[in-house]
């Protein structure tokens, strides 16, 4: 057991919390470990933490008093009401100055509320996104701090230290302030469930074109070599090659109904919130909320009718075309990631460096992949870029793609394979590069039904109403917003 005090407190002993603490301590930090249940504390010190620079506490205030000040606690429990439990047990006993990070997935929204109700009590609140899962805890993660700016010089060494690094630069740095963090480990989470559902719908049109699984495998390992090359498919090449104890492929015996935790679903509803069109994110929540209709669509499947057509084309042509799609369709999902942090952050006024963004990610967490450097490069040439569309790189890669892009989604149309992720990041495209697109109708049948209002083009800013039946009247709604 190490002696003196300790240079962070951990709340949290479930694997991620473990793995942070052997981590810190072997980067040099002494580590005071705390879990609810005493007994896992001594567990876990006779066990993984035996000889290293942790020390264990038996309660809250044993915590706090074997803490070096201004005393530093870092929370990796369930998001909600366990965080708030714990912080109104550590308030009574902490000081001015004291800080208190919250790694857990929390609603950026809840991250507000602390760090405003800690700082009037004097104390700094983190809300910090961590990303990597268990490996990536113990060996370098993913960190996105943001709260009150006033606790980073205290947990900054700590933090860079044991982040994951690319190219020599630690995948961590300040985000902004109040629920900065969370909200972008939220989008971060968001484009995961994009970035996994565009992986599937690949899959699924691999099969349907009669590509089997050890060549499957082949193809995302060949993939991985180049401008794919990610965490996620590097895992999908060792998955699609898996076998089970029988020998036989694991992965067909899976049953096909995904779960979620949320962040996903927060994204989607962030994006209405801020009215950006977030669309393949969006599709990923939905689509896992149609998996998990298994019964029904096993009835539907029975009596629902598809199309008869069968693949005639040449597989490999049509599986390179399947690469081009996936990484213009992945492009799509990063921009509009962007475009929401992008919202977010004008109307909270936080100062978020997107190039930055983009190096937290290249390692570390779950979307790391090389494509993230280029998104560096895009926003260190042009911070104000409104979209990544837009960027010379992408827009040449998108150039380069977009037939056989076209070609996958009409292809999975007429086999009848659904593709909603790949599909609408071609439809956001298309709508992005369109120069007029048909709101003005909907603006004419809202003025029509609700007497809505619309501009007329040269006449922006003045708003009018046309009584289009004569006995409409000329009154205009001001209040109804349907």
């Amino acid at each position: 057991m190490a002696q003196g005090k300790g240079d962070i407190g951990l709340i949290g002993l479930a694997v991620m919390g473990q793995n942070l603490i052997l981590n810190m301590a072997d980067h040099g930090f002494t580590v005071v470990a705390f879990n609810r249940s005493v007994e896992k504390v001594h567990a876990f010190l006779a066990n993984e933490a035996k000889g290293k620079c942790i020390i264990g506490a038996e309660s809250i205030p044993d915590l706090v008093s074997k803490l070096k000040t201004p005393r530093r606690v870092m929370m990796l429990v369930k998001a909600g009401d366990a965080v708030d439990s714990f912080i109104d047990q550590l308030v009574p006993h902490l000081q001015k100055g004291d800080i208190i990070i919250d790694g857990g997935n929390s609603e950026y929204q809840d991250s507000e509320r602390r760090c405003k109700d800690l700082r009037a009590k004097g104390i700094r609140f983190v809300g910090a996104g961590v990303s990597g899962g268990e490996d990536g805890a113990r060996y370098g993660p993913s960190l996105m701090p943001g709260g009150n700016k006033e606790a980073w010089p205290y947990i900054k060494d700590i933090f860079q230290s044991v982040a994951a690094k690319t190219d020599g630069q630690p995948c961590c740095d300040w985000v902004g302030n109040d629920g900065a963090g969370h909200f972008v480990k939220m989008v971060h989470n968001g484009i995961e469930y994009g970035d996994m559902q565009l992986i599937g719908e690949v899959y699924h049109m691999m099969q349907a074109i009669g590509v089997d699984q050890g060549k499957m495998a082949k193809t995302f390992a060949e993939w991985n070599k180049g401008e794919l090359d990610s965490f996620l498919i590097d895992i999908t090449k060792d998955i699609m090659g898996f076998k089970d104890t029988d020998g036989k492929y694991l992965l067909p015996k899976i049953r096909d109904t995904a779960g979620q935790k949320g962040t996903g679903k927060w994204t989607a509803i962030a994006a209405l919130n801020y009215g950006m069109p977030v669309t393949l994110i969006g599709e990923a929540v939905f689509s896992r909320c149609l998996s998990a209709l298994k019964n029904e669509r096993i009835t539907a499947s029975k009596v629902l009718p598809g199309p008869t057509a069968k693949f005639t084309g040449n597989v490999d042509q049509f599986l390179d075309e399947l690469r081009q799609a996936l990484y213009a369709s992945k492009i799509v999902s990063y921009a509009q990631g962007f475009m929401l942090l992008r919202e977010a952050a004008g109307v909270h006024n936080w100062d978020l460096d997107y190039g930055s963004i983009a190096l937290m990610w290249r390692g570390g967490c779950i979307i790391r992949s090389v494509f993230l450097g280029q998104i560096k490069l895009a926003f260190d040439r042009d911070p104000s870029l409104k979209s990544l569309l837009l960027a010379p790189f992408f827009l040449n890669a998108i150039t380069r793609s977009q037939n056989a892009w076209r070609n996958v989604v009409s292809t999975a149309i007429k086999l009848g394979v659904p593709t909603p992720a790949l599909s609408t990041a071609l439809a956001f495209y298309d709508g992005y590069r369109s120069e007029r697109l048909p709101a003005n109708l909907l603006q004419a049948q809202r003025d029509y039904f609700g007497a809505h209002t619309y501009e007329l083009l040269g006449q922006e800013g003045k708003f009018v109403h046309t009584n289009w039946t004569g006995h409409g009247g000329n009154v205009s709604s001001s209040s109804y917003n349907a």
